[in-house]
């Protein structure tokens, strides 16, 4: 059965919306991608601002969705379903779409599907590359970072994921006490493509503990003491010692990612998956080294697979194709949608620790 869904995605601090078409056989086309960022208004803040991110997504949801219809060439007639972001996520946000979600299947009839943020990262790799199930997942964003096994549209198995800082939150602070531009992870990136990533010594935490799990929070500190010694001592901070800050920061945590990952994967080798993949996704997966980092784990019998840029960061099309997985699957529909803040894609994992400024961990 082809199944054709509009998306909503309002869980931080992009309104999008999007229209994705799921045919029989599971492949996935985009037919139109709707983002619409908010950097300026949160510029002044040095991070989001949960009441400003929902204000503006109130006010730009129904925009979005025209636009998106428009594009894909469609009509709410033409839809099968409406998936919308009910969680996890800043609770003002995930609220305004699940709100502008349920009005419209309330006034077209149109059946309502729930779909968790995480799950739209993903499945993510199923809408770009057709991979097929199980599969193994590193999602890392601004504020997630998990090792998963996606066995199916509605299981997934946590292998490991960070107790504290998100990658992505980390970059922010740290780009922010380099007295680089937000967000953080871009500006890192390009800060350090000139300079010398052994230059400075980071820690890599937890690396000397068994498992899976990762931390974040100590590489903020390191770094802090870092600049703090180079301002001492040079009376501020030269140009070339930022970027080789900048680079040996993003080398700490690339390492963390791909050390943590390979642990990961030698449990889901064990499974003997038929078609085994490893694939990255969420908005640390636009980072180039840690991409060409977790590439170089696979060889000729493991794909990798990444997202293009546009659907690692947060965008409806994922949202619409999850929907499309979970409708696919016998997910049952209704409009009594509820938001929800938490929303643990493992429920059956231990809960994660740990709570940076974009939420509770999942």
């Amino acid at each position: 059965m082809t199944l054709t869904l509009l998306g909503l995605e309002s869980s931080c601090d992009d309104t999008a919306a999007a229209l994705v078409r799921r045919d029989a056989a599971g492949a996935g086309t985009v037919l139109s991608s709707v983002v619409q960022g908010q950097a300026s208004l949160h510029a002044a803040f040095g991070g989001v601002v949960p009441e400003i991110a929902a204000r503006a997504h109130a006010e730009r949801l129904d925009h979005c969705v025209e636009q998106a219809l428009d594009e894909a060439g469609l009509r709410l007639a033409g839809v099968d379903g409406i998936a919308v972001t009910s969680g996890p996520g800043l609770i003002g946000g995930v609220l305004s779409g699940v709100m502008c979600a349920r009005g419209l299947a309330a006034a077209t009839g149109l059946p309502l599907i729930g779909v968790n943020h995480l799950a739209g990262h993903a499945l993510t790799p199923r809408l770009t590359d057709a991979l097929a199930f199980p599969y193994m997942m590193l999602l890392v964003s601004g504020g997630h970072c998990q090792i998963l096994i996606v066995h199916g549209p509605e299981r997934f198995e946590r292998l490991g994921g960070t107790i504290d800082d998100a990658p992505g939150e980390a970059f922010d602070k740290a780009a922010r006490l380099l007295g680089l531009g937000q967000p953080g992870g871009p500006a890192i990136e390009a800060a350090a493509r000139s300079g010398d990533p052994g230059r400075y010594p980071l820690p890599r935490p937890l690396l000397d503990r068994p498992g899976c799990d990762m931390s974040f929070s100590g590489l903020k500190t390191a770094i802090l003491r870092a600049r703090d010694r180079i301002v001492a001592a040079e009376g501020g901070l030269p140009r070339q010692a930022q970027a080789d800050l900048a680079a040996s920061f993003q080398a700490a945590v690339r390492d963390v990612l791909v050390e943590k990952t390979r642990r990961a994967m030698d449990v889901y080798l064990d499974l003997r998956p038929a078609a085994p993949a490893l694939a990255v996704a969420g908005g640390v997966a636009a980072n180039g080294a840690i991409r060409e980092g977790l590439r170089a784990l696979c060889d000729e019998t493991v794909r990798f697979a990444a997202p293009p840029l546009a659907l690692c960061t947060d965008n409806a099309a994922m949202i619409a194709f999850a929907g499309a997985e979970r409708m696919a699957a016998g997910a049952p529909a209704g409009t009594d949608l509820t938001a929800r803040p938490r929303w643990p894609l493992d429920a059956g994992a231990a809960r994660m620790l740990g709570s940076g400024k974009r939420g509770a961990k999942a």
